[in-house]
This record gives C-alpha cells, sequence and structure tokens, in this order.
C-alpha cells in the first residue's frame, strides 16, 4: 500500500544551477546528485580555530523560559570553518515545564566585519538546515553573506539532528511510499485502502515519536527561531528562508514583528491557502513547467529528445504513459513496482529545476520501453532513499507530520473526487495524480494546530518576498499574495524557471537581497529581475 503523490512543497531536494547536457544516461545521474545534494564551499583556513562563544542577549521573558533563553552554546568543530552546537527548546511552548527538545545547529563564522547572524531555512516542512548550510554553504547563501553574518544553518523541531520524527523501518517505508494501491483510482476500495495506510503510518509516527509529534508545528517551530535569535545573541532576527521555509518566516513575523530584522522568504507560500488550493496550484505549476520542458525538448537538436510533434501531442503522450503505468505498473530489478504515483514524482523531481530537464528525456526513454529502474532512481533521490535501501533522513515523515498539523482536512469522499475532477481539469497530466490528499491527514493522530489566515505582521521592519514566475512548486502568486497580505512587504519578481531565485538566478536578484541584508537598502517596490 502507498500513501499518496508526495505535495511537491516538499521535501523539496535542492538541484546544482550547473547546466547538465542532453544525453546523459543513468551513470551520471548518481553522479549529479552527489553534486546537487553536497556543495561545498573553500573557507580560508583561519576560520579553522576555536569558534567564538554566543553571549545570549539576556532580554527579559517569563521565569519558566528563562533557563532556555539565557543558555551558552557550546561549539565544537564539524568542518572546515565550522562549527556545531546543540540548543535546548522547550518540548509545548504552552507549558515549559513538560520537557525539553534538541535543536541542532551549525555555523559559519562571517569572514569580515561581522552583522550579526543569518538563520537559513531550505524549505520542507522537513529539510535540514544543518546540511544545507554544512554540505552546500556556497549554493545556501552568496560570498557577501559569509563575509558580514555568521550564516547559521539549524533543524527545525522534528528534522533530523534535532529531536526527530520517526514512524517507519526502511522496508515498511518502501511500503508505504512505492506499494501499489488496489482498486480504481478514486474508488470506495482505493479510498479505503489509502486511508487506512495512512492512519497506520500516523499511528506508526505516534508510536515511535511520542509526545514531540503533537508540537511539530510551524508556529512551535517560529517560537524555537525568537528562542534561537537569542541566544546567538541577536536583539532582530535577520533569515533567509526558502519555500516552506517563507511560511516558518511569515510566521515569526506574525509572532514577534517587533523582533524582525532582515527577512528574505523567496519562494513563499501564501499563508492563507488550503491544502487543496495549495495543491491545485502545485498541480498546474507543474504542468506549466512540463510543457516548458517539452518546448526545450522539442526545439533540441541534438537527437536526444523522445518526442515529436507538439507540446500538445507530447503531453497527451505523457498522460497515456502514467495512465499505462498506473493500470499495469512496472517491475524494476530490485523488485519494487512502478505505479502512477512513482512515475509521477520521478517526473516532478527534475521539474524542480531547468537545469535538470535533460533527465526527464532519459526518464521517459526508458518508461516507454518498459524499464523502471530509473522512475526508481529519481523518485528515491526525491524521497532521500540511498541505493542500500536506507533513508538517508527523516524529510518524510517530518513533512507529514508538519503537514498534519498546519493544516485543516475532510474526509467526504465525494468532496475529494470532485477536488480531484477539478484538479484534472486545470491540470490533464499531472493532475489526475495529485487528488486525495485528504486522506493523509485526516486520521493523524492529533488534530491540526490552528487554521490557515492571511499573515499581516503588523509594525514589522520591511520583509522582502521573492518569487520567479515559472516557480513550479510554489507557485509566482503566492509570492504576489503573501506580499501583499504583510504590512510591510516588498516584492521582488524574477522572470524565469525553476524553485527559489536568490543565488541562482542572476545579479538583479541577487543584489537585491544581498544589498538588503547588508546595507539594509529595501529596493524599489515591486523590483522586477
Amino acid at each position: 500500500m502507498t500513501d499518496t503523490t508526495p505535495s511537491p512543497t516538499g521535501p523539496v531536494r535542492r538541484f546544482s544551477t550547473v547546466r547538465m547536457p542532453r544525453g546523459r544516461r543513468r551513470a551520471a545521474f548518481a553522479a549529479a546528485l552527489v553534486a546537487v545534494l553536497a556543495l561545498s564551499g573553500c573557507v580560508p583556513s583561519f576560520l579553522e580555530q576555536k569558534q567564538p562563544v554566543s553571549t545570549p542577549t539576556g532580554e527579559h521573558v517569563a521565569a519558566d523560559l528563562e533557563p532556555f533563553y539565557t543558555q551558552v552554546l557550546e561549539w565544537e568543530r564539524c568542518g572546515d570553518g565550522l562549527g556545531c552546537a546543540t540548543a535546548k527548546a522547550p518540548l509545548d511552548w504552552s507549558d515549559p515545564s513538560a520537557g525539553e527538545i534538541d535543536l541542532a545547529l551549525v555555523r559559519h563564522v562571517a569572514t569580515g566585519e561581522k552583522l550579526g547572524s543569518l538563520l537559513v531555512n531550505p524549505g520542507g516542512p522537513g529539510g535540514s538546515g544543518y546540511d544545507f548550510i554544512h554540505d552546500s554553504l556556497d549554493y545556501a547563501v552568496g560570498q557577501p553573506l559569509q563575509e558580514r553574518f555568521d550564516i547559521v544553518g539549524f533543524d527545525p523541531r522534528g528534522v533530523g539532528r534535532s529531536s526527530a520524527v520517526s514512524c517507519l523501518e526502511p522496508a515498511e517505508m518502501d511500503d508505504y511510499l512505492y506499494g501499489i494501491t488496489p482498486g480504481e483510482r478514486g474508488s470506495d476500495e482505493w479510498i479505503a485502502d489509502r486511508r487506512e495506510a495512512s492512519a497506520a503510518f500516523g499511528a506508526a509516527c505516534a508510536d515511535s515519536t511520542g509526545d514531540l509529534l503533537a508540537n511539530v508545528d510551524t508556529k512551535s517551530a517560529a517560537r524555537d527561531l525568537d528562542l534561537l535569535r537569542a541566544v546567538l545573541g541577536d536583539e532582530k532576527l535577520n533569515y533567509l528562508g526558502y519555500s516552506y521555509g517563507t511560511f516558518l518566516g511569515a510566521t515569526y513575523a506574525d509572532l514577534y514583528p517587533e523582533k524582525v530584522g532582515r527577512l528574505v522568504l523567496d519562494g513563499a507560500i501564501d499563508p492563507s491557502a488550503s491544502d487543496f488550493e495549495v495543491t491545485k496550484a502545485q498541480s498546474v505549476g507543474f504542468e506549466q513547467a512540463l510543457a516548458a520542458y517539452l518546448d526545450d525538448c522539442l526545439a533540441s537538436t541534438d537527437g536526444d529528445c523522445p518526442f515529436d510533434g507538439t507540446v500538445d501531442e507530447a503531453k497527451d503522450e505523457i498522460g497515456r504513459l502514467i495512465a499505462s503505468v498506473d493500470e499495469s505498473p512496472l517491475r524494476g530489478s530490485d523488485g519494487r513496482m512502478v505505479g502512477a504515483d512513482t512515475l509521477v514524482t520521478a517526473i516532478i523531481y527534475p521539474l524542480y529545476s531547468a537545469d535538470m530537464w535533460g533527465y526527464l528525456d532519459d526518464l521517459f526513454d526508458a518508461t516507454m520501453f518498459g524499464d523502471g529502474d530509473l522512475s526508481l532512481a529519481y523518485a528515491d533521490a526525491y524521497n532521500g532513499r540511498d541505493p542500500d535501501g536506507t533513508y538517508a533522513d527523516n524529510q518524510t515523515e517530518a513533512f507529514r507530520a508538519v503537514n498534519c498539523l498546519d493544516y485543516t482536512y475532510q474526509s467526504d469522499a465525494d468532496v475529494m473526487r470532485e477536488r480531484a475532477a477539478e484538479m484534472a481539469d486545470v491540470a490533464p497530466t499531472i493532475g489526475p495524480y495529485m487528488g486525495y490528499g485528504d486522506l493523509a491527514c485526516i486520521d493523524w493522530p492529533y488534530p491540526p494546530a490552528s487554521e490557515r489566515s492571511e499573515i499581516h505582521a503588523a509594525g514589522a521592519d520591511p520583509i522582502m518576498v521573492v518569487g520567479t514566475t515559472g516557480d513550479p512548486a510554489t507557485p509566482y502568486e503566492w509570492a504576489v499574495a503573501l506580499a501583499d497580505q504583510l504590512d510591510s512587504g516588498v516584492l521582488v519578481s524574477y522572470d524565469g524557471e525553476g524553485h527559489t531565485a536568490y543565488n541562482k538566478s542572476n545579479s538583479c536578484v541577487n543584489d537585491a537581497v544581498e544589498s538588503y541584508f547588508i546595507d539594509g537598502t529595501v529596493p524599489a517596490k515591486d523590483l522586477k529581475c
């Protein structure tokens, strides 16, 4: 059995910005993943010395929070120029005496005149900010920010090296993610099986994770951000959030508007959008990205494009291919089956970045000839599954746990079918396989923590929102919506393809972001890049 097609909001696996030529086959893919997921920069040798101690701000807080806000972090070297530490946070912010959790941090000390700390979140929910900074510092932030800020990556509560959500053993996770759901998609039998699988997954998470599972919502993580700000010694929060990280940053701004320093929210999520509205918009976004890939593919002259004719004809062919795999799954060489959900995940993965579109040539070629191994390889990369069958991180578990608390869900099967039909109508190729997301959370062990609503952050200093016109995962209209909602929102628009823009698009975006962080220069209203 399998749960549901992973929502493209996460887990988000970030890509290299190096253009890969068409025609590279499977032998190149494993090497490409290493480049994508582990980009490191060199740092001066003097940074290998002992990490400076952080001095908490010493600000006044409630008595039961003082032990947390006054803690002194002990940094230990954990790589060239990097220091790592563990902070303690309340398990339950509504009852700080109920226990504590660990928050894992990694820091690259400013190489020049320091302005303060800059906390970075890569997205998800469930993305490891620790790994993001530790393994790919130069991809996460440009050199000007590394010079003027201590760059701090952290794993939010429930994620990675912090106190983490845990659910299934690897073989069970394989069944959950890759298993074939019996029955016709959307039928009573199919819905019942999906719901049973999701309920069993949630129960396993509750058994393995304990009380933490009820406290991994974004508002709790935003309160952790304020704690980290204080123990790092910053009077105000400087923050760079990508994708889901924009929702975390906006939530912080709403809770603590007076403590907002310089916030950049890149690849924004509309905080007022429902789970269905999010998934529908992403269906359209990935449908458009698929069309952009096909337009590029059909225009290529290297002979590697597996399609001919028009973009619409190629989309129809892909639609028939996915439907055929939905009806008759392929078997991979390791015995796992490739159904439509796995194939759609494999297609979505390279669509996050135009630099990786060439890999879709190989995927479609292989699938057309009945070979499921490349679909499994791409889906494994998305799901964080290693070749030995283990999982590199807990992004899937954390993603589900956070979203089940952050959104509300409904259990009427007829409504699910209506919404699924609506997604299929607006995104005929991808949409048919993006529906029924309510099934993932309607039987979750804990109820939603809050209702989705607009975020205004009244009284906050200017907040920069960055949107990419061709972003498939966080559609551009979400950036427009968030910038409009925020009382002090300033929109920067990048006209291009791909998910997020800073440090991977053009100098216009990079200069705007870095001038804002370093000099406090707020760009002209609605800057177009």
